[in-house]
């Protein structure tokens, strides 16, 4: 089905993935519709498949970013807080963006590992008008570190925690920090590897007690969430 969906623009792209319910919710279609894919995607931006972006790095398929920001939903109310792992080409932090911070109170972090796709992901988000109001605007927030141990702030920690965690890269583990880092209620959206090289999607949840839940979807592949290059 993912491949019937490309476009020639992006409005078709997105509207061919909405009427083929690969996007199912109505603003997740809006959000898409206002993060131009041309301005993260190196080749073929309406084309419903993944890209390679540089530094063993993809981009994934547009239906792929609809089903991340989907599961993460509940969680992406106005003025929310999104942590956005493996952030790449900054094309989901531009969706998350649209997401939480339409009303100038919500905050999206990007957080990258190599300098070089942090300061894509920042480059790519400043080509649209909107992207660039919520960069200036400190809605959105490229940063470099380890994702695997979340994201406090430069200054070691703002004690606000996250709303939603996206990770775009396959853990070996559901690292105990992440789930620390979410706030109570809040999700966490996650590629984890086993032992036998098969990879799932897990969702975490926190619900208002602190109370942890974890459950398996869908099968998938990702690159590895790893330890940046020496």
């Amino acid at each position: 089905m993912a491949w019937q969906c490309s476009g020639e623009t992006n409005t078709e792209l997105i509207t061919n993935l909405y009427n083929n319910n690969l996007i199912t919710e109505p603003r997740i279609r809006d959000a898409m519709l206002n993060v131009d894919r041309a301005h993260y995607a190196p080749t073929s931006p309406y084309t419903d498949s993944p890209q390679p972006i540089g530094h063993a790095a993809t981009i994934s398929a547009p239906h792929m970013h609809a089903s991340a920001a989907s599961a993460l939903l509940p969680f992406l109310y106005p003025g929310a807080r999104v942590l956005d792992i493996g952030s790449g080409s900054g094309y989901l932090t531009a969706v998350f963006a649209e997401l939480v911070c339409a009303d100038g109170k919500g905050k999206v972090v990007g957080l990258e590992h190599i300098e070089a796709l942090r300061e894509l992901g920042e480059g790519n988000i400043r080509k649209g008008e909107r992207g660039k109001a919520y960069l200036e605007g400190g809605g959105v927030e490229f940063v470099r570190g380890d994702g695997r141990r979340g994201w406090k702030g430069k200054g070691g920690g703002d004690g606000e925690g996250w709303d939603g965690i996206h990770v775009g890269a396959a853990a070996v583990e559901l690292h105990e920090e992440l789930i620390e880092q979410l706030k109570a209620p809040g999700r966490i959206f996650i590629p984890v590897e086993d032992s036998r090289g098969d990879q799932y999607i897990w969702i975490v949840d926190k619900d208002k007690e602190g109370k942890v839940t974890k459950k398996r979807s869908m099968g998938v592949r990702y690159v590895p969430l790893t330890d940046a290059p020496v």
